[in-house]
């Protein structure tokens, strides 16, 4: 059974930075991409990042590029999510996914 812990949420004002951790254990396939998602109060859950395991490729949705930077550490089965310039509108609970696995969040409050 995987499970991937994430940690690194908290209150921040707008247009500071945070920097999120995706710790994964128990993993015994390939892992051939990990994400971030966040979902926001009374809002879906919705994509923000991804990295390719091998290639370190990234993938960004538009409102956080050039703000946030994934990067993974594969010797350690970790992936993180610098963000910068925060905005009150990216306050959500950021969760870190791996195929079908899922961590239980970290809270990003951005206050304005």
């Amino acid at each position: 059974q995987v499970q991937l812990v994430e940690s690194g949420g908290g209150l921040v004002q707008a247009g500071g930075s945070l920097r999120l951790s995706c710790a994964a254990s128990g993993r015994t396939f390939i892992t051939y991409a990990r994400a971030w998602f966040r979902q926001a109060p009374g809002k879906e859950r919705e994509f923000v990042a991804n990295i390719d395991w091998s290639s370190g490729s990234t993938y960004y949705r538009d409102s956080v590029k050039g703000r946030f930077t994934i990067s993974r550490d594969n010797a350690k089965d970790m992936i993180y999510l610098q963000m910068n310039s925060l905005k009150p509108e990216d306050t959500a609970v950021y969760y870190c996914n791996d195929a079908k696995y899922w961590g239980q969040g970290t809270k990003v409050t951005v206050s304005s």
